[in-house]
C-alpha cells in the first residue's frame, strides 16, 4: 500500500510515463495498473465511449487473477452499454462527474444508477467500492470512463475509496485522457494506413490488424517471460511490435489490382510481383527514426520468412531499387533467410498472421475449424514457424479466443 508522499510521487512521474506508451490498447492497460496502484484498488475497467454507448474495453482483477494458474491471463468478454444515467459508469459519462460508492449494494432508491450484480454472480466476485471518475478533453469531452473497484487497506479488507482518492483519480484521469487522445490518434492514422490497403486487398481489415496486432503481443510477451527479458524490456517492445504488426501488409498499396483481386490462382510470375509488398512495406520505414520505423521495417520484410528458409523475400537489399521504387523478379531469388536470421517479431506475426487468415470467414472461404487450424500449425513447426515459439502460441490458445471476440469482422 502507497503512502502519501509515495502517491504523490506517481503522480509526478506518470505524465512521463504515459507519454512513452505509444499503442493504446496497451496504455490502457498501464493506466489501469497505475490507476489501482495509486488508490489501492483491487481491480478496475476502463470503458471507452462511441457516441451513445460506452465500450467495455479493459479490466484487471486481482483476487480473480490469483485464481488462475501461475501465467494465465485473465479472460473477460467484450460488451457495451448506454451512455445514460441507468449504470454507475453510464452516469459518470453522462454528467462530467466522478461518483464514489461505498458500497454498490446499498444504493439509496433515490439514486438514478443502479449496479449490475451478473457478474458478481457469474464470477463470484463481490463488488462493494467503486470509484468512477470519467475522462474528460481539455474541451470536457468525456471519452471514456476510468473505474476502480474495491479500496483495500494495509490488512487487504475493503473499504470505501476516500475523498482524497477521489481528488487523485481526477488527476490522474486528467493525465491519461491526454494520453489516451495522443494514443487514439496514432491508432486511428495506422487504420486508415490500413483502409488504403483494404482499398486493395479486402483482406485487409481493421479487425484483422487488430487481431493480429494483439496476437503478436501476446505470443511476445509470454515467450519474453520464459525467456527472463526484463519487464521494462517487454513494455518497450510490446508497445512497438503491436503497431507495427498491425502494418504487416501494408506494402500492398503499391500492388496491381490485378493480382490482389484476381479470382483465380496466381500465376509464377504474378507470385513473384506479390512478394514485393514485403519491400515495397519495409520501404516506407527506410529513414529510421524511432524503434516503431525499426520493428515496422523488419516485420513487413520478414513476416512470409519460413523457419526452413523457403520463404521469401530472402537477403534482398531494400536499398536497391529500380525505376518507381520496383526491383526485379531476380531479385527476389535470394535463399529465403532461416532460422535465428529471420527476425523475432518477424516470426511472430508470422505465426499470428496465419493463424488469423486460417480462423477468419473470408468471400472465398469459411473460417476453419479449430482442430484444422491447430493441426496445421503443429505441421508448421519447425517448417514454416519457429518451434519454440509456436509451443508459446499453444499455451495462448484461451487468450487467442478472447482476442478474436474483442475484435469481430464486420457483418457483410
Amino acid at each position: 500500500m502507497l503512502t502519501e508522499k509515495q502517491k504523490l510521487e506517481v503522480l509526478t512521474n506518470l505524465g512521463t510515463e504515459l507519454n512513452q506508451v505509444k499503442d493504446l490498447d496497451i496504455l490502457m492497460e498501464h493506466i489501469l495498473t497505475e490507476a489501482r496502484r495509486v488508490v489501492n484498488a483491487d481491480a478496475g475497467s476502463i470503458y471507452i465511449r462511441d457516441k451513445d454507448e460506452l465500450r467495455f474495453t479493459y479490466t484487471q482483477n486481482a483476487t480473480l487473477q490469483r485464481r488462475l494458474p501461475l501465467g494465465e491471463k485473465l479472460i473477460y468478454n467484450i460488451f457495451t452499454i448506454p451512455a445514460d444515467e441507468s449504470s454507475i459508469a453510464g452516469y459518470s459519462a453522462i454528467t462530467g462527474q466522478e461518483l464514489n460508492i461505498p458500497d454498490v449494494y446499498t444504493l439509496e432508491s433515490t439514486v438514478p444508477y443502479r449496479f449490475d450484480k451478473r457478474f458478481d454472480e457469474t464470477a463470484g466476485y463481490e463488488t462493494h467500492s467503486v470509484l468512477a471518475v470519467p475522462l474528460k478533453t481539455v474541451r470536457e469531452d468525456v471519452i471514456g470512463v476510468l473505474q476502480v473497484i474495491n479500496a483495500q487497506n494495509e490488512q487487504g479488507s475493503i473499504m470505501p475509496f476516500t475523498e482524497e482518492d477521489a481528488k487523485m483519480m481526477v488527476h490522474f484521469a486528467s493525465m491519461a485522457t491526454m494520453a489516451l487522445e495522443r494514443a487514439q490518434m496514432t491508432r486511428t492514422l495506422i487504420l486508415r494506413m490500413i483502409r488504403m490497403a483494404e482499398l486493395r486487398d479486402p483482406k485487409e481489415t481493421g479487425p484483422h490488424v487488430n487481431r493480429v496486432g494483439s496476437y503478436s503481443v501476446e505470443i511476445y510477451e509470454r515467450w519474453a517471460k520464459e525467456n527472463n527479458i526484463s519487464a521494462k524490456e517487454i513494455q518497450i517492445k510490446r508497445d512497438v511490435l503491436r503497431m507495427a504488426a498491425m502494418l504487416h501488409d501494408v506494402g500492398k498499396v503499391a500492388i496491381s489490382d490485378q493480382i490482389l483481386k484476381k479470382p483465380a490462382r496466381l500465376t509464377g510470375e504474378e507470385f513473384d510481383i506479390m512478394k514485393q509488398h514485403t519491400f515495397f512495406g519495409a520501404r516506407l520505414f527506410i529513414d529510421k527514426k524511432s524503434d516503431f520505423d525499426e520493428a515496422a521495417a523488419e516485420v513487413a520484410l520478414s513476416h512470409h520468412e519460413w523457419w526452413n528458409g523457403k520463404g521469401y523475400p530472402g537477403h534482398v537489399d531494400l536499398a536497391a531499387t529500380g525505376p518507381g521504387l520496383s526491383f526485379s523478379v531476380q531479385q527476389l531469388q535470394p535463399q529465403g533467410r532461416k532460422g535465428d536470421e529471420i527476425p523475432l517479431f518477424g516470426r511472430i506475426v508470422a505465426i499470428a498472421d496465419v493463424y488469423d487468415a486460417l480462423a477468419s470467414k473470408r468471400a472465398y472461404k469459411e473460417a476453419w475449424d479449430e482442430a484444422d487450424i491447430i493441426k496445421t500449425m503443429e505441421q508448421g513447426a519447425g517448417q514454416q514457424f519457429d518451434p519454440a515459439l509456436i509451443e508459446v502460441f499453444f499455451s495462448s490458445l484461451d487468450v487467442m479466443k478472447s482476442i478474436q471476440q474483442r475484435y469481430p469482422d464486420k457483418e457483410e
